[in-house]
């Protein structure tokens, strides 16, 4: 689980790392990731880094291994998934040599394949065209039409050329596109006035577009013409509109005996491109075995010389020096992977590693695991924490749940947000490869939703609502003046606090209220107070939060000028009246008392508050009193001055005491308060809440503007935060009645009918009220909840002491850079 209080030391180390060694050492810490290393050239150009060509040869390298992929999808070759398990390791850089020449070859013989294939399916089309063309032509030649067509016509008898031409008729024979033969017939009509003859026949199946390979309808075409010149224009004309002309002899043994023969040939190409297409497939299917692992492998050794790229060559040009941020709990760690990578490669002079000194922040890093993992990313998405402060992750694995679940709070929903999060928990390792954006959200946030279900099942019970039905359980605790029919039949039935006689209701709500007509009047002062409640606790736990991040870095100013009036303002104002709602409770009861007082004459908590804000009285009722016991009126009236006070207490505090210590020592530097410069973990800026910077080389003008904001916004936060907390009542009031609604409305509907028809109606009603409950208050109900949650720790929660201004640890680790790749 490792440091969830807050993130990990971390320490600014120099690798010193002979040459032999040094691609064995940076694979051993890819594997291990808990280095983040720093760019040392940064300064020099991609192109004249020590390692650039081993890059050019990875590059290529994944070049030719993405051919082979989009030849493998061409032909629907699926490649096999890689287990984590089986995962190689960076291979040898000797080893990159027969990995060159073994994809070097694949690919070769890949575009010799392909180019074969290709001109081997140019052949086999025009073949196939060329005999439609014999095949559909046949009935051209036999038609009388085209036997007379010369004869009919008039010829003089004295021109001798005329009769020599008689029955001397030209042809062109072709394919063309079906939807070009109209256009193309219209063109041949028109450029040969209406002298050429034009016969057609459609062909049944789809022919292979040359151009794009997409399947057409293609019809066979014979132009009948007289003149040579007409020849050349038509000739043109097919030219211009991609139809293909075939040569198809007149007579009809020789257009029999050139079919068998274009017949013959298509039977040879067919058994040639079947045997070139199951040789590629033999080809593909042989690299598809090794290919994941070459990916990876690929990607490791660009990765590593990458690194290498980072690291700087000392001046007698023997050792490579790099720098990188190291968890302090890894440092031994780190040390050991450099002495196998020398191991490795048996170098003499062994590498080593030692922090240095530096004043630079350096990158917040929190380990996690499968559980934690998802409620740290829920606070990095906020902003990554300064380093070493408190992390609230910890806390709101807990706190998260529970407020999400008192605006959620339905035992029968939380059952099914517990189930789908079990079911995701349970076959989590089956579940991970699944690789959908959307089920990936739900999947990285299981343990979240686990959460979320589970408590609210507790608050559901509290609640006592399922599906908004009561559970009578340990009975109810109400006895009424009235009779069984009076309680039943009455449509308009309010519950009396007066005749509430047999004590309290061991666990929850009495499902007596089920009945009750004013149920939403007590619910709704019960929620109310809960949320005013359970706000000002998370709000005066986010101050006492501060106070650890003070105390860490040994901030005692910060302590006595900020967390002590933050904390005092809050609790006497805030904290008082929730302590009015606990004392009311106690004292007041629905039956008059042995003092006579008068039922339901209790003191308004926010009149109270209003008038104590204020300094005013308010006359009670008759047999009432003002106040919920004596001195209260002085006390809330010091209670006010106190908190008056704090205010110009937080205004000008620390900005008096920072002149005052410049006054003191104006020649020394000091950072805000007692804090201690240190090379391995320097005293970050973060001081909780805002206006955290240090001072030392600030004017004091603006250290008061910056003091002043940071009161004048907590003074305000303060009231508007604990306003804000009001949306745990709303949401779960309005989740509770439109849950109400929708039984009512649909589920209710199902048992009106007594009758057979009565059980088919129920089960489709029954089918609607399950879609419309997991839809609506499910789904949408429960992404809203979570999401004014998310608020609520963001805004309400983090802000009193969670500045958020660090950067992240990311180290070079394989694992972590090829789920970048898969996503």
């Amino acid at each position: 689980m490792g440091d969830m209080f807050r993130s990990e030391e971390m320490a600014l180390c120099q690798l010193f790392i002979q040459p032999e060694a040094a691609y064995a050492s940076v694979a051993e810490l890819g594997e291990l990731g808990c280095v983040q290393f720093r760019d040392l050239n940064g300064e020099v150009s991609s192109f004249q880094r020590k390692f650039v060509t081993e890059v050019r040869r990875c590059d290529e390298l994944e070049r030719r291994i993405r051919y082979v992929e989009n030849e493998m999808r061409k032909d629907d070759i699926e490649m096999p998934k890689l287990d984590e398990d089986n995962e190689p390791a960076a291979p040898n850089p000797r080893e990159i040599i027969d990995l060159e020449a073994h994809l070097e070859s694949i690919e070769t013989e890949l575009k010799e394949l392909s180019q074969n294939a290709v001109n081997l399916n140019v052949n086999y089309n025009d073949m196939s065209e060329l005999k439609a063309v014999l095949e559909n032509t046949e009935s051209f030649f036999d038609d009388k039409e085209i036997l007379n067509l010369d004869t009919n016509r008039y010829v003089d008898p004295n021109d001798v050329n005329a009769q020599q031409q008689r029955g001397q008729l030209g042809f062109i024979a072709g394919v063309i596109k079906l939807e070009k033969f109209f256009a193309f017939e219209r063109m041949l009509w028109r450029i040969s006035r209406g002298n050429v003859f034009l016969k057609r026949s459609d062909l049944s199946g789809m022919l292979k577009d040359p151009e794009t390979g997409n399947p057409v309808l293609k019809t066979v075409f014979v132009a009948f013409f007289q003149g040579e010149q007409l020849k050349q224009r038509i000739k043109k004309i097919c030219s211009a509109f991609h139809a293909a002309v075939y040569p198809c002899p007149s007579a009809h043994q020789e257009r029999v005996d050139m079919l068998k023969d274009v017949s013959t040939r298509l039977e040879d190409l067919k058994l040639v491109l079947n045997s070139t297409a199951d040789h590629r497939n033999r080809v593909l299917v042989s690299a598809a075995r090794n290919l994941p692992a070459w990916t990876v492998s690929v990607k490791k050794m660009k990765a590593i010389y990458h690194t290498l790229n980072m690291f700087n060559m000392d001046v007698s040009n023997k050792c490579l020096i790099g720098e990188g941020w190291v968890p302090l709990n890894d440092f031994q760690t780190v040390s050991n992977a450099l002495a196998r990578g020398s191991k490795l490669v048996e170098s003499t002079i062994p590498s080593f590693v030692n922090i240095i000194e530096t004043h630079e922040q350096p990158p917040t890093f929190t380990r996690t695991n499968k559980f934690t993992n998802g409620f740290q990313n829920l606070i990095d998405s906020y902003g990554v924490a300064s380093y070493r402060e408190a992390n609230p992750a910890l806390y709101t694995c807990i706190t998260f749940p529970f407020l999400f679940a008192v605006m959620f709070g339905d035992l029968g929903h939380g059952l099914i947000l517990f189930a789908f999060a079990l079911y995701l928990v349970i076959r989590e390792n089956e579940l991970r490869k699944i690789k959908g954006e959307i089920f990936q959200l739900f999947f990285g946030g299981r343990y979240i939703i686990l959460l979320m279900g589970l408590f609210s099942l507790y608050t559901g019970f509290i609640y006592n609502d399922v599906f908004s039905k009561s559970m009578n359980i340990f009975g109810s605790s109400w006895r009424a003046r009235y009779n069984t029919t009076t309680v039943l039949d009455n449509p308009n039935l309010q519950m009396n606090p007066e005749y509430h006689v047999e004590g309290v209701y061991p666990m929850g709500l009495d499902p007596i209220w089920q009945l009750g007509d004013n149920k939403i009047i007590f619910l709704n002062t019960y929620k109310m107070k809960l949320s005013i409640i359970f706000g000002v606790l998370h709000m005066i736990f986010g101050v006492c939060m501060s106070l650890v991040n003070y105390t860490h870095f040994k901030r005692r100013v910060n302590i006595i000028m900020d967390f002590i009036p933050q904390i005092v303002f809050l609790v006497l104002l805030f904290g008082y009246m929730v302590f009015m709602m606990f004392f009311k409770f106690v004292k007041y009861s629905a039956k008059a008392d042995e003092q006579a007082l008068t039922p339901g004459c209790s003191p308004s908590i926010l009149i109270l508050f209003i008038n104590m804000m204020l300094f005013k009285h308010q006359e009670p009722l008759d047999g009432c009193e003002e106040y919920l016991f004596e001195g209260q009126d002085m006390i809330q009236t010091v209670f006010v001055i106190i908190a008056v006070i704090c205010i110009p207490w937080m205004l000008l505090g620390k900005p008096l005491y920072i002149m005052c210590q410049r006054k003191k020592q104006p020649a020394v530097h000091h950072t805000n308060g007692d804090v201690e410069n240190n090379a391995v973990k320097p005293a970050p800026s973060a001081e909780g809440g805002h206006g955290g910077h240090g001072h030392e080389n600030e004017p004091m003008g603006e250290v008061f503007i910056q003091q002043a904001i940071h009161t004048i916004e907590y003074v305000l936060s303060t009231i508007s935060h604990t306003a804000s907390y009001l949306r745990l009542w709303a949401l779960s009031l309005a989740h509770a009645q439109l849950s109400e609604v929708l039984w009512n409305m649909v589920m209710h509907m199902g048992f009106v009918p007594i009758d057979y028809v009565g059980g088919v109606i129920i089960f489709f009603m029954f089918g609607a009220w399950a879609v419309l409950t997991f839809g609506i208050l499910v789904l949408i109900e429960g992404l809203s909840a979570f999401l004014h949650t998310l608020r609520l720790h963001w805004v309400e929660f983090m802000s009193k002491f969670y500045e958020g201004l660090g950067y992240a640890f990311q180290p070079f680790s394989f694992k972590a850079m090829l789920n970048e790749v898969e996503e």
